[in-house]
């Protein structure tokens, strides 16, 4: 694994050790791993935000940076400005990852997570239904029921920002095994981003806030998209998760 090119073949290893297979099954584990293929969909779970999400083939991998896209949902649920029981959402949710963060450190709210692909539908189910969450299949806000529109006290979005031609140069785990859909933020990347933003006023709570997860290069695009939707707006940084989120603040009820 380590002459493949795997980074952290020595912990890799001993993950698929541990899953006691036997000699026949772990031989094509480290095959399949070698050429390729995400540890995560070999072991069909990731660790995230310190528990395990169930993550499929064909479904997004969580990324250790999204964390922060967590930790600044539970500041801001944490805070006491938000009305009980705060209505959280997490849009474009692959596996639910976020979502199940969430829920299993605030327990309190109501979680709703959608996505368009069926993969991801599917498993955020397997990870949300036992805490409690709500998931829909649709396309970015047409899949959330119309009865959050204006109640949305938390939206948390990690929806894909790598610039098209970008998706070329990606590691082979993500370009050949993730779908492209999940990746592909159009010619910028931040395609999505201006989606997000122009429906996000329409369904956030007055007060409300959206966490857009982003890049440190990308992150002044996506503040100035937020800020020309209406959005009060600040970007936090975390060196040691190398992750970028921007937060915006509806200032007042939308229509």
């Amino acid at each position: 694994m380590r002459a493949a090119g795997c980074v952290f073949a020595e912990d890799e290893a001993r993950l698929l050790l541990a899953e006691g297979a036997g000699p026949e099954e772990l031989s094509r584990s480290v095959q399949r791993r070698m050429e390729g293929v995400p540890l995560e969909h070999i072991l069909g779970w990731a660790e995230f935000a310190g528990g395990r999400v169930v993550v499929e083939p064909g479904v997004f991998v969580p990324r250790r940076r999204t964390e922060l896209l967590v930790n600044e949902a539970l500041v801001l649920l944490t805070d006491g400005a938000l009305p009980a029981p705060p209505v959280v959402v997490d849009l474009c949710c692959g596996s639910g990852a976020v979502g199940a963060a969430i829920l299993r450190r605030a327990p309190q709210v109501e979680l709703h997570a959608a996505d368009i692909e069926p993969a991801a539908v599917r498993c955020a189910r397997r990870n949300l239904d036992p805490l409690g969450g709500h998931v829909h299949a649709g396309d970015l806000f047409a899949a959330l029921p119309p009865a959050l529109h204006g109640r949305v006290g938390v939206l948390a979005v990690n929806a894909p920002y790598v610039p098209t031609e970008a998706i070329r140069t990606m590691p082979p785990e993500a370009r050949l095994y993730e779908p492209v859909a999940s990746l592909d933020g159009g010619p910028d990347g931040l395609d999505f981003h201006r989606w997000v933003a122009a429906g996000a006023v329409h369904w956030l709570a007055p007060h409300g806030h959206l966490l857009i997860e982003t890049s440190d290069r990308q992150s002044a695009g996506t503040s100035k998209i937020l800020a020309a939707a209406g959005f009060t707006v600040r970007t936090v940084r975390s060196e040691e998760l190398d992750g970028t989120v921007v937060v915006g603040q509806c200032e007042s009820q939308n229509p």
